[in-house]
Formats: C-alpha cells, structure tokens, sequence
C-alpha cells in the first residue's frame, strides 16, 4: 500500500473513499465538512440524516466511522468520522488515531482501494499539525487490512502538507 500526503482539495480528490472530517450531528459543519457537503450536493446531507435515523439517533461518538453515499463527489463513498475535539478536552490521542483506524476498517468493508483523508482535527477541533501527522500517519501505517492500494492525505495548507511529508519521510 503506498501512503503519500498532497497539497490539495479534498473534494476534488478522486478516490473511492473520501473521509469527511465530520462532526457527531453528520448533518454538516463548518470546514471540510462544509465543504464535502457543499460539493457533494442534497444527497450527501440526506445519507447522512437516515444514518441518523436508524444507525446512530444521538449522532455519531468520536472515533467511529459510517460510510454514506458521495452524491456529486469524485468518489463512490464518504466514510465520516469524528475527531476528538481539543478545545473540549477530549486530548487522547487513542481516539484520533481511532478515526483513522475505524475509517479505513469502514473503506476496507466497502471493499475500497484507495482512500483520501483530510488531516482529522487539526482545524476547528485544535489539533497540532505534527501531533495529527504523528498520529495519522502511525494509525495508518499499522493498519492490518489488505485490499487498499493507496491512502492519500490531502492537505489544505502548507504547514500541514508539510508535517504529513516529514511524518512519512520519517516512516520511510
């Protein structure tokens, strides 16, 4: 499986996965999730408000994964996941690296080969750029599934981009 990290847009990313930054409500937010939900267009929204309806009605817990429908994305899924928020308190590291985990058990469900993830809480949810490379990059390497070919993280801005690069250089 080749692990690379880009400087990009995540909702122009072709992949068969697309993780989304999701906050526990599913129904949309601010920062990637505003901006997956807003290319993705009203189906991405209704997918999400039935998973609220019959698989998780108080919302998604953080470091659990749903996958729904991509609706106009350049993907065949959207696997959400919740990032614990450190604004809030929620600082352990298990659970963020359990995002990914959980996301890629998700994708590797769907039967996916390539999967493209944001960095998970390093916006609104307070997340340092090194601890979220460190911590990304770790749970995505020791992963034990087999079937995925690739795992990209696309990054929205440099400082990021560049965390994720020297992570995996020091995973290489």
């Amino acid at each position: 499986m080749t692990i690379d990290a880009v400087r990009g847009d995540l909702t122009r990313e072709p992949a068969d996965v697309l993780v989304n930054a999701a906050n526990a409500s599913l129904l949309g937010g601010g920062g990637v999730d505003g901006a997956l939900h807003a290319a993705a267009g009203p189906e991405l929204l209704a997918a999400c408000r039935k998973v609220r309806a019959t698989s998780w009605p108080d919302g998604l817990p953080v470091g659990e994964a749903i996958a729904t429908t991509a609706g106009l994305l350049p993907a065949l899924w959207v696997v959400h996941t919740v990032a614990p928020n450190r604004h809030a308190g929620q600082t352990d590291e298990a659970l963020l690296a359990s995002a990914y985990r959980r996301s890629l058990d998700v994708a590797c469900d769907l039967g996916a080969r390539t999967v493209a993830f944001p960095a998970l809480g390093a916006g609104a949810y307070g997340w340092d750029a090194a601890t979220a490379a460190r911590v990304a990059v770790q749970a995505v390497a020791a992963h034990p599934r087999t079937g995925l070919e690739r795992v990209r993280f696309v990054l929205y801005n440099e400082p990021l981009h560049a965390a994720f690069v020297a992570e995996l250089a020091r995973l290489a």
